[in-house]
């Protein structure tokens, strides 16, 4: 994976709330890092909030005031990063806040994320996106980098002034939620990226295909008399990109391929030598357009569920590599938005609690995905765009998530972190419990009734 290159500006940042250096030893650990060549039951000291010691079960001697895992038959894998996240802040923060949607990160073992701009006002001008990092750096619980817009408002018109704004920290840019329709544009926003040294993170959808669908257009939405999203709405706005970037040597990461057409176009333009990365959520993974007869609006979202194929040639895109990581588009909305009809309610669902256990769930278990490249993929989502890459090595700041595979639990049974509920996975019993999550060193996340002791 190609990370961005070196531009002359400042590096992107990612912000949170000072918090206390752990100090613990996490004793027998089955520790899985692939980055690292690790696999295998060890323990793991840290002190000062870095990884001081790795050693075999039983080697290590405990601190003085430092806490004590016992984590024989639990994992411990480096935390996941999340390269696609609604905070809903400016605007919305009766969805969800920088502390609540941080809060859900951690919980979900992720140890930073980047947000997403189409917020109320739009991050498309630094005043705006220095007011969130200050935000951050009182209030969230794990590392947060902010993206900006690619067009003003993301009205797909008038550039951004990309280089101010990577100036001031932006991770990236991007018009989520929404295409940048014109091809000029596009082409004009892959001329400055390269200036600026930041990624376009794209929202890959033909408007004029897509029209008014609200699910996948197919045998079920004709049974349903639903208007569908056709997959070619996505795959030929991402052959179209990748055409403009691969001429302008223009960087671009996809965001939440839905369909095999844009699996076969994005294996096809990196075989051409695109500088192209992409990435696939949980929810599409492990569902299909079959949900949608049930007509839980927790089953709506752009791109939609689409069929069985289209699942299949995702699992293989991910185990392949052609699908370079797992973001979640957690999407936070007001539950009375969700309790309108289908057909008129938001498109969107959370996912940060739920992605590993949801992913352990169903594909690592049922053999569709071996584990490790499951942590592989779901370490790898920040790496496109040059930021944090976690992975367990002495003397490296702790990035760690703690957890029990063998744990069962209801999703949303005692409740979210998340100030919002729809949740694919609502109701459903998964396999795979996050037990901590160290992110920058601090424990950032602990479940209730996992015991930890303290040396003396």
């Amino acid at each position: 994976m190609n990370s961005v290159p070196d531009s002359g500006v400042r590096p992107p940042r990612l912000d949170h709330a000072p918090a206390k250096p752990a100090n613990a030893l996490i004793r027998g650990a089955k520790v899985i890092d692939p980055r690292a060549g690790i696999d295998g039951n060890h323990d793991l000291l840290i002190r000062g909030g870095e990884i001081a010691e790795i050693g075999a079960p039983g080697s290590l001697v405990v601190p003085d005031g430092a806490e004590v895992i016992e984590a024989e038959g639990l994992h411990a894998f480096p935390a996941f990063v999340d390269p696609h996240v609604h905070l809903r802040t400016p605007g919305r923060e009766d969805e969800e806040d920088i502390d609540s949607g941080t809060r859900a990160a951690a919980a979900g073992g992720f140890c930073a994320i980047l947000a997403m701009p189409n917020t109320d006002p739009v991050v498309d001008d630094a005043p705006v996106l220095r007011s969130l990092q200050d935000r951050a750096r009182a209030e969230a619980r794990v590392p947060v980098g902010f993206t900006a817009a690619i067009t003003r408002g993301q009205q797909g018109e008038d550039l951004i002034e990309m280089w101010e704004l990577a100036e001031a920290g932006a991770a990236a840019f991007t018009d989520d939620g929404l295409p940048v329709r014109s091809a000029g544009i596009m082409r004009l926003a892959l001329q400055y990226q390269r200036l600026a040294g930041r990624v376009l993170a794209l929202h890959e959808e033909d408007p004029a295909l897509s029209r008014k669908g609200v699910m996948h257009e197919g045998l079920i939405s004709a049974a349903l008399g639903m208007a569908g999203i056709p997959s070619l709405s996505e795959s030929t706005m991402i052959q179209r990109d990748c055409s403009l970037a691969r001429y302008e040597g223009g960087r671009i990461h996809l965001q939440h391929l839905s369909a095999r057409e844009s699996v076969e176009a994005v294996a096809v333009a990196k075989d051409q030598g695109v500088l192209v990365t992409c990435e696939a959520t949980p929810h599409h993974l492990a569902f299909t357009d079959e949900a949608v007869r049930s007509l839980d609006t927790n089953y709506k979202m752009n791109p939609p569920l689409r069929s069985e194929d289209d699942r299949q040639a995702l699992i293989e895109g991910l185990r392949s590599g052609v699908i370079d990581c797992v973001a979640t588009d957690h999407a936070p909305h007001a539950r009375e938005e969700k309790e309108e009809v289908f057909e008129t309610a938001p498109m969107g669902v959370t996912g940060l609690e739920t992605a590993f256990a949801a992913l352990v769930t169903d594909l690592v278990m049922p053999g569709h995905l071996p584990l490790a490249t499951l942590v592989e993929r779901m370490t790898a989502g920040l790496e496109p765009f040059g930021l944090l890459v976690p992975t367990i090595a002495k003397g490296g700041l702790a990035n760690i998530c703690l957890a029990d595979l063998t744990a069962s639990w209801e999703v949303g049974d005692p409740g979210y972190e998340s100030r919002s509920i729809n949740n694919a996975f609502a109701g459903r019993t998964l396999t795979g419990r996050v037990l901590v999550t160290i992110a920058a060193g601090a424990v950032a996340y602990r479940e209730r009734s996992f015991a930890i002791g303290v040396a003396r």
